[in-house]
């Protein structure tokens, strides 16, 4: 637990997680000697170019692809989001890909969505660069693709908008870990 700590120590951004360690942890008696030696910090920095962001979205992300069906065209939204009960680091996340902080009052939370292209372009370039580690890398593929689809125009297409639609029902719960 000691190693862990020290690993740990500086990258914790969430006062929630840093009071757990304080609270949970370091209180506990077979850590006390240790908990003398430490100096535990909080890492209020605002760069994000590591893997923090891809470690938080493997715990707390999604990536959707919405189809609107329109009464003369199908409309293609992707949308990459994060749900927190406190919107600080949702901020933080907002002033480096963009997008946007809403709240939802009846489930009092806050989220960060991008769904404009623009800050889909930043996201894949973070993604990209700094990989997921769980099974939201396969739901991201999908989301990428659906992004190069749409950005090469296919989508404007009835064999464009089958393959997103192909990609969009083998996400999440129906997730087969293929990319198509």
């Amino acid at each position: 637990m000691e190693k862990v700590i020290n690993l740990i120590n500086g990258k914790i951004r969430t006062e929630n997680k840093f009071n757990q360690i304080n609270k949970n942890i370091l209180i506990h008696k077979n850590y006390l000697e240790f908990s003398k030696t430490i100096n535990l910090n909080l890492n209020i920095s605002k760069n994000l170019e590591n893997h923090w962001l891809s470690g938080f979205t493997d715990a707390d992300g999604s990536f959707q692809i919405k189809i609107i069906n329109r009464k003369n065209r199908t409309e293609v939204r992707l949308n990459f989001q994060i749900d927190k009960k406190k919107d600080k680091i949702l901020i933080l996340i907002k002033e480096y890909l963009g997008g946007n902080i809403g709240y939802r009052k009846s489930l009092d939370t806050y989220y960060y969505g991008s769904t404009s292209f623009g800050s889909a372009k930043k996201v894949i370039n973070y993604f990209d660069h700094y990989h997921l580690l769980s099974s939201k890398h396969i739901n991201y593929l999908k989301w990428r693709k659906t992004y190069i689809i749409i950005q090469n125009k296919y989508h404007l297409n009835n064999s464009g908008i089958e393959k997103i639609i192909k990609l969009k029902n083998t996400m999440n719960r129906f997730n087969l870990d293929t990319v198509i």
